[in-house]
């Protein structure tokens, strides 16, 4: 054995600072809980000591405000979060020294023996688990594997992982580890914890699988996507912001197009709670988002065709003040650069001041204001084809089942006492897709949904009531593009009709089928891939009778491509599990 060799392999691994394990930590944990958060670590006890009298004079003191344990863990991880953010900056700096990611890139070539054309994305410290024994040394990520390299008193471990191969991907906490990365594959399991920042790890990490498995399934995508397509175009800061864009758009229910263009930490005023809510705004092409981070659930979407001012607000406090089609004005404060933000948010609504998208818009005249027996009496098949293109501008709920004021059972008083609890709701909260989220819509949606409002709320809580906003005119094109045509899908669609809610009088004529054709059709024209499944005849039925005809294919799009997008699928693409968060 080379002893030379050995001393100089383990010196490194032993000597790097950024590979030492911190023996003092300062744990948190929420009581009746099994899951220890790290606030603080140390390398010797009088670092430890500095740390926890710190903790003594700025977090514990304010601890007493709070009502719930829940409340407490919120607050410590969020200003612990704050103050990794704002130490981390330098950091970020010296992360980026190509120098250091040269010497890097020389271990990852010369320990692994990959092909030439493998790229190293990033490398990251860490400890790998073997059993209950942490193993201290390098995780690096590249554009087709998950490689690991320690080498400490002449025990080397070499494990190299393709991203295909990953079944399952997931952060986790436990007693022994505080926070760390489970990836499985093959039926091994593999830990990776004492990363700096974890969050960040797992995100890249998420991002590679998810590429390598698009890479065998979805090839036709993948090859249309250039950066995608050729590995030497794929960053670290590309898949960082990648990551934070579809994290983005799947937080807040926007369309995919949307990518996030900046983050500004902030306060909201809440107006009926009568206090300021810390947490973050999000602004992409289209919308201003704001999400709170202090255990109030509070959630904000403005779109920018719904702004009608921007304006400087309490410039002592960096105040944004944002007014809206109805009447709404937002509050934010202790915004950096906030008059830098006020002139760009301006300049966007400016840009966005179009003519829009009007919801109600009625695309063609529709056969709903006729009454239900006039429908399907004496029509031919050859007739339902001509009324096909016509679009039908009313849910058929409203045609089928009008509401007797007069004579209300049980059953519809209780919808009555929904609706009252939703109307209170919106009095206090907006009404709209500006309103203000909070838990106490979530309370009311677990409790039902009355009908008279399912086709509008549907449309704002799963987001497509921005899709159909970002694309006029879209849903009547497709109708036209896909009238006559035969396909696989159509000889379905059509199979399928007549099984579609056959006892609901609404799809006993030709109203309802028309309409389901129209709406299945035009999907399957739309995204081919998918373009009919058995089953989504019966969900259209459902949208079409609580919403109208546009609507409800806007309400299919966001289930089959946002809210479920695997489950109205032909191809079997295996049980990958990924799960991500919004930082």
């Amino acid at each position: 054995m080379n002893t030379t060799g050995l001393l100089v392999g383990t010196l490194d691994a032993v000597l790097d600072s950024t590979s030492k394990v911190a023996p003092f930590r300062i744990l948190h944990q929420t009581p009746d809980s099994q899951v220890y958060w790290s606030i603080a670590c140390g390398s010797s006890r009088e670092e430890i000591t500095e740390h926890w009298e710190w903790l003594e004079h700025n977090v514990m003191k304010t601890l007493s405000v709070f009502d719930s344990n829940e409340d407490i863990t919120s607050f410590v991880q969020g200003k612990i979060r704050g103050l990794i953010a704002e130490e981390g900056k330098d950091f970020f700096v010296k992360e980026d020294d190509p120098e250091k990611f040269r010497e890097g890139l020389m271990k990852f070539e010369k320990c692994f023996g990959l092909p030439e054309q493998e790229k190293l994305i990033t490398y990251y410290s860490c400890s790998y688990w073997k059993g209950r024994v942490p193993c201290q040394g390098w995780l690096y990520l590249s554009t087709n594997f998950l490689s690991f390299y320690s080498f400490l008193l002449g025990a080397e471990i070499k494990l190299i992982i393709s991203w295909d191969e990953v079944s399952k991907l997931e952060k986790t906490s436990n007693v022994i580890l505080t926070e760390s990365i489970h990836v499985c594959s093959h039926g091994e399991d593999h830990y990776f914890s004492m990363f700096l920042r974890i969050s960040e790890t797992f995100l890249l990490m998420e991002q590679l699988a998810n590429y390598a498995v698009r890479r065998l399934f979805d090839k036709e995508t993948f090859e249309n996507d250039p950066v995608l397509h050729d590995p030497l175009q794929i960053t670290k800061r590309g898949l960082e912001s990648h990551a934070h864009s579809e994290q983005f758009s799947a937080f807040f229910r926007l369309p995919k197009e949307e990518s996030l263009k900046e983050v500004h930490e902030c306060f909201l005023w809440v107006p009926f709670s009568h206090f300021n809510t810390h947490g973050k705004m999000c602004i992409s092409e289209n919308y201003i988002c704001f999400a709170s981070q202090d255990g109030s659930l509070c959630s904000v979407i403005i779109p920018l065709r719904e702004v009608t001012g921007v304006d400087k607000a309490d410039p002592p406090n960096k105040g944004v003040s944002i007014s809206t089609k109805g009447k709404t004005a937002f509050r934010f404060t202790e915004v950096r650069d906030f008059g830098l933000l006020v002139a760009k948010l301006r300049m966007k609504c400016n840009a966005a001041a179009s003519p829009q998208h009007v919801i109600s818009t009625e695309v063609a005249t529709g056969s709903a204001s006729d009454s239900p027996k006039d429908f399907g009496a004496g029509q031919s098949k050859m007739g339902q084809r001509d009324n096909s293109k016509t679009v039908s501008t009313e849910a058929l709920m409203t045609v089928y089942h009008p509401q007797d004021a007069e004579n209300l059972n049980s059953k519809m008083l209780k919808e009555k006492m929904k609706e009252q609890s939703w109307n209170i709701l919106f009095a206090e909260r907006g009404h709209g897709v500006s309103m203000f989220r909070t838990k106490k819509i979530r309370d009311l949606v677990v409790r039902g949904i009355p009908e008279a409002l399912r086709g509008e709320l549907w449309l704002l809580f799963s987001g497509a009531v921005n899709d159909m906003a970002s694309n006029p005119g879209y849903y009547a094109e497709l109708v036209e593009k896909s009238f006559g045509t035969c396909t696989l899908a159509t000889d379905e669609i059509e199979r399928d009709l007549r099984r579609s809610l056959p006892e609901h009088p609404a799809f006993q004529g030709d109203t309802g089928i028309s309409a389901l054709r129209r709406v299945l059709t035009a999907y399957a024209f739309r995204n081919p891939q998918i373009g009919y499944c058995q089953a989504m005849n019966i969900l259209t039925s459902v949208l079409l009778l609580y919403a109208k005809e546009e609507e409800a294919f806007w309400l299919l799009v966001a289930v089959c491509e946002r809210m479920l997008p695997d489950y109205f699928n032909r191809r079997i693409i295996g049980n990958i599990h990924l799960f991500f968060y919004l930082s």
